[in-house]
């Protein structure tokens, strides 16, 4: 009878890819929504570095303004996986369907995969919209200026700098998710 090992083998975290998530709300406690869904996301993606907080204007417009943020991290999961995760976490925070681009008190997409480019079965990595996005590209260019786009061969800085900061205003410094006690 063979028999079970009882270790269980992880990947050293060198070995793991550094992802780059964008974060954002419009509803409710938006500062804490934010501050909820960073700390709900582990211990599947664990948090290395989180930018400033932003406060930007709504796109479309005509909803309530939006605070947003960037985050460095790892994860073991796979880039469909790890987005079930981000769906999962904003469920669990309050997000339901409803418009495209409309209000929410959530949303969490998955920016950068390492160096992966992918496009298949509605998996598209980079995000197909953060090089055109200052409430993205300013946060992201806080924890990952020297970082190339995989697909454009251009830093983030770079980026952030063809975009400009039209719309996009500190709201709070570095730190601020961890006013809020665990939820």
């Amino acid at each position: 009878m063979p028999q079970h090992s009882r270790w269980v083998h992880y990947r050293p975290v060198s070995d793991l890819p550094t992802i780059y998530l964008a974060l954002g709300a419009n509803l409710g406690d938006r500062e804490r929504n934010l501050s909820v869904a960073l700390r709900r996301l582990e211990p599947l993606v664990r948090i290395e570095d989180v930018s400033s907080l932003y406060e930007t204007d709504p796109v479309p417009p005509g909803q309530p303004p939006y605070l947003n943020a960037t985050c460095r991290a790892v994860t073991g999961l796979q880039p469909r996986a790890l987005l079930r995760h981000l769906r999962e976490v904003e469920r669990e925070i309050g997000r339901r369907g409803g418009e495209r681009w409309g209000p929410r008190p959530i949303d969490i997409d998955l920016l950068l995969y390492g160096e992966l480019v992918l496009d298949e079965d509605g998996v598209q990595v980079p995000h197909p919209e953060m090089a055109q996005r200052p409430f993205v590209l300013v946060p992201l260019a806080e924890i990952a200026q020297d970082v190339r786009h995989p697909a454009l061969g251009r830093t983030i800085d770079e980026l952030a700098k063809d975009a400009g900061d039209s719309g996009v205003r500190l709201a709070a410094g570095r730190g601020w998710e961890r006013r809020w006690p665990p939820a």
